[in-house]
């Protein structure tokens, strides 16, 4: 008997389909007169023991009908390689057999078999045992059906996200070097966020840096970052003096209110470095703040955030605030990703930790902020992580 591999995927039946296996043609032929009066009812015969497991592999049967005595092949072998195999291991098998004796039927049960009826059933026993296990039987297939259709549609989704992930990857700048270092690290989390960055030179020879966290997660987030982003970088947003921080997101803040984008809204910190001065300009919306490492011994400094996210209301009085940055000075950018951890232990990590992580500074042959990355997956216990990890280094010569 070899083992039968289930045939292509097929529509799951409406009605009872029945596969009686029995070498007694009298009894193959009194249980059809019995179904044949019940025309929703598929009846199929297998006289041969031999090719029961075949045939019903092909047939994909709701019930099976089994004899326990029958030649060349134990019937209680037999439902145990029903169950063995692919094909038929989830279809009821209920014995039909003149033996009536309590081990018999306890060996039965405990081999796989679903039922056990004593030669003749009454039809009304009969049908009804047929029709109770083929409800339940198609209630598994339609399960295992949306359960699969779920598992493809996630895998498809996925597919997206990664796609996704990709395209606003490939949108991110190149790290430079020149006039000033900038380096930056991004890791998508498994639902794809909204976070972006960018940097770009102004005619006289100031730096825009920015980052932005759109809330939420999906396409739908990603999409809205990258828009923002792409509206900066082509230089599109009407009347911006992009020079002017406060300026340029007061004109974002009118152009994307979160009810015109279901719902989502966009924390953002946006600098402007004087490259000769070393004098940057900078606006916070809602957005962590950045760290500024001064050089030397001298302790982290934040460049805050201080006013409202972007669309989340009407609002005319972005303020911005200035310094000037010391000699060496080195600048982190980052979105909340990278520092609000859901740790394995049950706890939070905390920002002033995060802090004190980034003041350790690099070690030979491993950046901080891959140290950083390592870190985070560390505390969480899991190499993707909540949200989307952004950071963004800018280093001062």
């Amino acid at each position: 008997m070899s083992e039968s591999t289930p045939v292509a995927s097929r529509a799951i039946p409406k009605n009872p389909v029945v596969l009686l296996v029995d070498d007694q043609r009298i009894v193959g032929e009194a249980v059809r007169q019995m179904l044949s009066k019940h025309p929703d009812i598929e009846f199929h015969y297998c006289q041969n023991p031999l090719e029961a497991l075949d045939q019903a592999a092909q047939l994909q049967p709701t019930v099976i009908l089994q004899d326990l005595v029958m030649p060349e092949v134990d019937g209680l072998t037999l439902v145990k390689f029903m169950r063995a195999s692919r094909a038929t291991r989830d279809i009821p098998v209920v014995v039909l057999t003149s033996n009536s004796d309590p081990a018999t039927i306890s060996q039965a049960l405990g081999g796989g078999a679903h039922d056990y009826l004593v030669k003749m059933p009454s039809e009304l026993e009969l049908v009804a045992r047929i029709r109770n296990h083929t409800r339940g039987y198609l209630n598994l297939l339609e399960r295992n059906q949306a359960f699969a259709e779920l598992a493809a549609s996630q895998q498809r989704l996925s597919a997206e996200m990664d796609a996704g992930a990709k395209y606003v990857a490939s949108l991110l700048p190149k790290p430079i070097e020149t006039p000033l270092h900038v380096d930056w690290r991004f890791v998508p989390s498994a639902e794809l966020g909204g976070d972006s960055l960018d940097y770009f030179t102004l005619d006289d020879g100031r730096v825009v840096l920015y980052m932005l966290d759109v809330t939420g997660h999906g396409l739908a987030s990603a999409l809205l970052g990258v828009t923002v982003s792409n509206l900066l970088r082509a230089r599109a947003l009407p009347g911006a003096d992009f020079g002017n921080p406060a300026q340029v997101l007061t004109l974002l803040n009118k152009s994307f209110q979160m009810e015109q984008h279901g719902g989502r809204f966009f924390t953002m910190w946006y600098g402007v470095l004087d490259l000769n001065t070393r004098h940057i300009v900078w606006c916070g919306a809602g957005h962590p703040p950045t760290l500024l490492f001064p050089g030397g011994q001298a302790p982290a400094t934040t460049l805050d955030s201080t006013n409202p996210g972007i669309g989340m209301f009407e609002f005319d009085d972005f303020e911005q605030q200035e310094m000037t940055l010391p000699k060496k000075s080195r600048l982190f950018i980052y979105s909340d990703g990278a520092f609000e951890i859901h740790k394995r232990d049950g706890g939070e990590w905390t920002h002033e930790e995060f802090m004190s992580f980034l003041s350790q500074g690099d070690v030979p042959g491993q950046h901080i902020m891959d140290r950083l990355i390592k870190h985070c997956r560390e505390l969480k216990g899991a190499d993707i992580l909540d949200d989307d990890f952004s950071i963004m280094e800018v280093t001062l010569g």
